[in-house]
C-alpha cells in the first residue's frame, strides 16, 4: 500500500506513505545547486524590466511580500499529509463490518485466528487452495507486475492516463491523497482483525517479494488502487473521458490487487474487503463538511478536473 511520493511504500511495499517511497512524483532526483557561498549571482544588480531605483542587488530581499506558503507550491506528497491529517477526525469504526449493516454481503468476513467454525475452515481452505493454483499457473508471468508494484503504483495509474506529475500536478495530488488516506483506512482495519498471511498457513505459497510486516486483512494495494480509480472518477464526472478512462483504471485496480493474490501475499476476501472499504472510504472524503469551504482532498478534486477540461 504506500505513498510518499517517493510514494506507495507503506506495506513494506505499500506502506502508508509511512515511508513515502514508492509512487514517486515528486521527488527531487535531478535537482542540484553547486555549493558555494559566495555566487555570482548574489552580487549582480537585478536589471530586470521591473527593477528598482535605485538599483538593488539580486541578493537582497524580495520587495514582493510573500507572507504564507502557497498551496501550488506543496508537493503532492506533502500535500497528501494535510489531507490526511484532516480525515483522521473521522471515526473509523462507523465503517467496521461489525457495526455497518451495508457492509457488502459479497465480502466475507475475516475468520478469527482460530477459525472457529467450519465454514470459516472451508473458506480459507479454499482461498489458499486458489492461491496454489496461482501460484503455479499465473506467478511467472506477473513476475514482472509484482516486482514493480510492491513499493508503487501511482506510475501505473499515470501512465494510463498519459499524465505526467509536471503536467498534472492536481491530478498526482488526487492520486496521493488516495493512497496515503487507503493506506491509514486498511491500517485501521488490519489491526482490527489481524489476519494471518496466507503464507504463514501455508508457507509452500513462497512469496518472491519480502512478506509485509502486518496482518494480511483488508489488502492495502485492493484498498489504495480502487480509491485512486474512485478518486478520478470524481475528477472526470461528466467530462467525456468519464467512462472509458475509469473502466481502465478499475480494471488497473483489480490487476494490481490481483497480483498481491497471486504472489502469495493475500486472500481473495483480502481483494474484496478493500474494494469494499475503498467505496465507502469515496463517499466520506467526498462528503459536504457542513462549512461551505471544500477539504483539501475535494480542492485537489476540483483543481484536478480543471486539468482534464
Amino acid at each position: 500500500m504506500p505513498a510518499s511520493f517517493d510514494g506507495n511504500d507503506g506495506n513494506d511495499g505499500n506502506s502508508a506513505n509511512a515511508g513515502g517511497g514508492g509512487n514517486a512524483t515528486s521527488a527531487s532526483g535531478g535537482w542540484y545547486f553547486a555549493d558555494r557561498v559566495n555566487l555570482p549571482l548574489v552580487t549582480e544588480p537585478d536589471t530586470g524590466p521591473n527593477a528598482s531605483t535605485p538599483t538593488k542587488m539580486i541578493g537582497q530581499l524580495a520587495t514582493i511580500n510573500v507572507q504564507l506558503f502557497p498551496d501550488r507550491n506543496w508537493s503532492a506528497e506533502w500535500y497528501s499529509w494535510l489531507a490526511l491529517n484532516e480525515f483522521a477526525a473521522t471515526p473509523l469504526s462507523s465503517i467496521d463490518p461489525h457495526t455497518q449493516p451495508t457492509w457488502p454481503s459479497w465480502v466475507p468476513y475475516p475468520p478469527p485466528a482460530n477459525w472457529s467454525t467450519l465454514n470459516q475452515q472451508v473458506q480459507v481452505q479454499t482461498e489458499v487452495t486458489d492461491l496454489v493454483t496461482a501460484a503455479m499457473e499465473e506467478r511467472a508471468d506477473a513476475m514482472a507486475e509484482i516486482l514493480s508494484q510492491a513499493d508503487e503504483f501511482i506510475s501505473y495509474f499515470l501512465n494510463m492516463m498519459t499524465a505526467r506529475p509536471g503536467a498534472y500536478p492536481q491530478t498526482a495530488k488526487v492520486l496521493a491523497i488516495a493512497s496515503l488516506v487507503g493506506t491509514f483506512v486498511a491500517m485501521y482495519f488490519k489491526n482490527l482483525y489481524r489476519r494471518p498471511r496466507p503464507s504463514q498457513l501455508c508457507p509452500a505459497l513462497l512469496p518472491p517479494i519480502e512478506v509485509p510486516g502486518h496482518a494480511s486483512f483488508p489488502s492495502g494495494h485492493s484498498t489504495q488502487a480502487h480509491l485512486m480509480a474512485l478518486s478520478m472518477n470524481e475528477v472526470l464526472n461528466g467530462l467525456p473521458q468519464q467512462s472509458t478512462m475509469v473502466d481502465d483504471l478499475w480494471t488497473l485496480a483489480d490487476r494490481i490487487a490481483r497480483n498481491r493474490e497471486i504472489a502469495g501475499l493475500h486472500y481473495p476476501s483480502d481483494t474484496a474487503a478493500g474494494v469494499a472499504i475503498a467505496q465507502t472510504v469515496i463517499t466520506l472524503l467526498m462528503a459536504p463538511t457542513g462549512t461551505g469551504t471544500k477539504t483539501k482532498f475535494q480542492q485537489a478534486v476540483a483543481d484536478a478536473t480543471e486539468e482534464w477540461i
